[in-house]
């Protein structure tokens, strides 16, 4: 599970670009509860908060004609290093590395399947106040066109732990951060589905959120616009979940974990 210790490799950001930031802030805070306050150093730019405590960014999409998107941070030791690694194992820096004030330093990447990440190298700023918990970050999973592929480059960039488990006829890939334990699990990776290939759904990253009753989110989600993608359903051992697309375009999921044990 995720805790705001931030192993290096593990999520530790979380924001989203959005054409309308003022229709996006809305939309969330309906849903999550959040709160949104600006963030520090640009007017267009603020933090989602729960109980007080930053759960996301929010901010402008940076190309005119682009939706909005999720894009998960994960923590470096060095930004730079990572983006030398994120080259040689074939993908693509899309920005960076630079400095955001004394925050941290940050480097935008797309992997060799076509999944757009970041990483974050911690200043002042270490990473999320809050995961896991109601209304914050809890799961990551990269869908990909080519499962394999993204397994052998994420493993080359941060050098995650693996564990394949039966997903129907696929495998999925439960990732946790190095000389990490089970407890300690942040994602996974899977083949995308063939319903979503069918749609035209390429390789991407999808931030899950903890809530306290799925089916009641969803019901608020389809109020304030949302799409379903994938209706409520119960996956053993796991919990109840279901994807979503907020009304700019963004995917996400939101899941109501299973009890441990």
């Amino acid at each position: 599970m995720l805790t705001t210790d931030f192993r290096p490799g593990a999520p530790n950001w979380l924001d989203l670009a959005s054409p309308d930031t003022a229709a996006s802030a809305a939309f969330y805070r309906g849903l999550f509860g959040w709160t949104s306050a600006t963030g520090p150093g640009a007017a267009e730019h603020s933090l989602f908060r729960q109980d007080g405590r930053t759960v996301a960014a929010l901010g402008p999409v940076t190309s005119a004609g682009l939706r909005a998107a999720w894009t998960v941070h994960f923590r470096t030791l060095d930004s730079d290093r990572t983006a030398a690694l994120v080259r040689a194992a074939g993908g693509a820096v899309r920005f960076g590395p630079f400095d955001v004030l004394t925050s941290g330093r940050t480097t935008g990447c797309t992997d060799p399947t076509g999944a757009d990440f970041a990483v974050w190298q911690p200043h002042d700023v270490c990473g999320l106040d809050l995961v896991t918990e109601p209304g914050s970050l809890c799961w990551t999973e990269c869908f990909s066109i080519d499962a394999e592929a993204a397994k052998t480059f994420y493993r080359a960039v941060f050098g995650w732990q693996e564990q394949d488990v039966p997903l129907g006829l696929d495998l999925y890939t439960v990732l946790t951060p190095p000389g990490g334990g089970t407890a300690d699990a942040h994602g996974g990776i899977c083949p995308i589905p063939p319903q979503d290939t069918a749609a035209g759904i390429s390789s991407h990253w999808l931030p899950s959120f903890e809530v306290p009753d799925v089916d009641a989110t969803l019901a608020t989600a389809e109020r304030l616009g949302a799409t379903v993608r994938l209706p409520a359903e119960d996956v053993h051992g796991v919990g109840r979940l279901a994807r979503l697309v907020d009304p700019h375009g963004a995917a996400f999921a939101v899941i109501t974990s299973a009890p441990p044990g």
